[in-house]
């Protein structure tokens, strides 16, 4: 892919700059419970302010449906940038009318605006282009700095970024589009991708992609069932899609031609009880092998936890996205928890996304200790299988 360019490639000094930035971060009782994102966008937003621009930030919370809904309201991310930044931060009610245009010419370079939630008008998912054009209007500069949301054609994404002469990347979005391509399509190795989740539809893309790159794959969580049931093991009542076990299996034939070590679970901790919903599982048992009728895999075993933990020792760059065990119940989490220390604890550069795998890193209290973690979730996904994303696609290319 050819290189973008980024706010430090142009000249941005005293304009009125429009950036997507991605807030949408977990909120409670009025309160930003998550700031990680909020925090990966400061670089370019203290960049800019720097060079005297003015910010105009806009973002999407949730999923309002073309709706105004307070729920979805962004006023306590400006709160909380505020405090991040040390500065005050306007928060307008509205992304659209003459206000918001008047009270952008207003103010100073300098100033820092975040517009209300952009997806309170159904015309943002629609990428409509007379609501394309009135957010650009209040622009002379486009910055995205939101690769969670590169893989939307929206408006905020691909439509403001069509009407404006100058359109950049953040230094985030210019940081995923580097850990996640150069440092994945060039790994020093050996090169070890670890994935878990639930579903084997939602990664067999991305597994026949990162295939081709990789040294050693490791595979947990849920879809690992499927792909043991791919080899003639039985898995008791653990989660299998039929429906994706020949892709499963030439998954695994795969491996074997590109001489990739793809290990599965050997052993397992099992339940005969699973609510997710409750959150409460039954009795706990380790098996190896195959599970028997009436038991659910829940989590990886110590056997398993062993052999991931030496793979990962002895890797050199390191891709992790996905949980290998139910994280959400602390009985199932052990698995989960022991890869999060694991990439800590090694020499590799280190590459993680997905939301449960952050989580677990933070609460092993080692998030330090990565050398990046993405907040891309589906977009990095897409990029990761090879995918041009739209929002990175309307951007500006360096001059080769």
């Amino acid at each position: 892919m050819k290189r973008i360019q980024t706010v430090a490639d142009v000249n941005l000094t005293g304009k009125k700059v429009l950036v997507r930035v991605d807030f949408n971060v977990p909120i409670s009782n009025g309160k930003v419970t998550d700031n990680t994102r909020i925090r990966a966008s400061l670089p370019t937003v203290e960049h800019l302010l720097r060079h005297s621009n003015k910010v105009i930030l806009l973002s999407h919370l949730g999923r309002p449906n073309g709706q105004k809904n307070s729920k979805y309201t962004l006023r306590p991310v400006a709160q909380e940038l505020s405090f991040l930044l040390r500065r005050p931060v306007l928060f307008l009610d509205d992304c659209l009318g003459p206000e918001v245009a008047s009270t952008i010419d207003e103010l100073g370079d300098g100033s820092v605006i975040l517009l209300e939630n952009l997806r309170f008008y159904a015309e943002e998912e629609a990428n409509d282009p007379t609501f394309s054009a009135k957010l650009a209007s209040y622009g002379e500069a486009y910055v995205n700095d939101a690769f969670g949301t590169a893989h939307r054609a929206h408006a905020s994404t691909v439509g403001i970024p069509r009407l404006i002469p100058i359109r950049v990347a953040g230094f985030l979005m210019q940081r995923e589009l580097e850990f996640l391509g150069a440092k994945t399509s060039q790994p020093e190795r050996p090169f070890t991708v670890i994935l878990g989740g639930a579903k084997v539809s939602d990664k067999i893309a991305v597994i026949d992609a990162l295939l081709n790159r990789c040294d050693a794959m490791l595979i947990g969580g849920a879809m690992a069932y499927t792909f043991k049931f791919a080899l003639g093991e039985t898995v008791g009542k653990s989660l299998v899609e039929p429906n994706r076990v020949e892709d499963a299996h030439r998954a695994l034939l795969k491996a074997r031609d590109k001489k990739v070590e793809l290990i599965l679970p050997v052993d397992s901790q099992c339940t005969d009880l699973l609510d997710l919903e409750k959150k409460k599982i039954g009795k706990l048992r380790t098996v190896e092998g195959s599970i028997p009728d009436g038991w659910i895999g829940v989590d990886i075993g110590p056997k398993t936890i062993r052999s991931f933990g030496k793979c990962i020792a002895d890797s050199r760059t390191i891709l992790w996205n996905g949980p290998v065990g139910v994280f959400e119940i602390p009985a199932c989490a052990e698995g989960t928890s022991a890869i999060a220390k694991f990439i800590a604890d090694s020499k590799a550069l280190s590459i993680v996304g997905g939301g449960d795998s952050i989580g677990a890193l933070h609460a092993s209290g080692r998030a330090e200790d990565i050398s990046f973690i993405s907040t891309g979730g589906g977009a990095s996904l897409e990029f990761l299988e090879g995918k041009e994303l739209p929002g990175v696609a309307a951007l500006d290319r360096k001059q080769t």
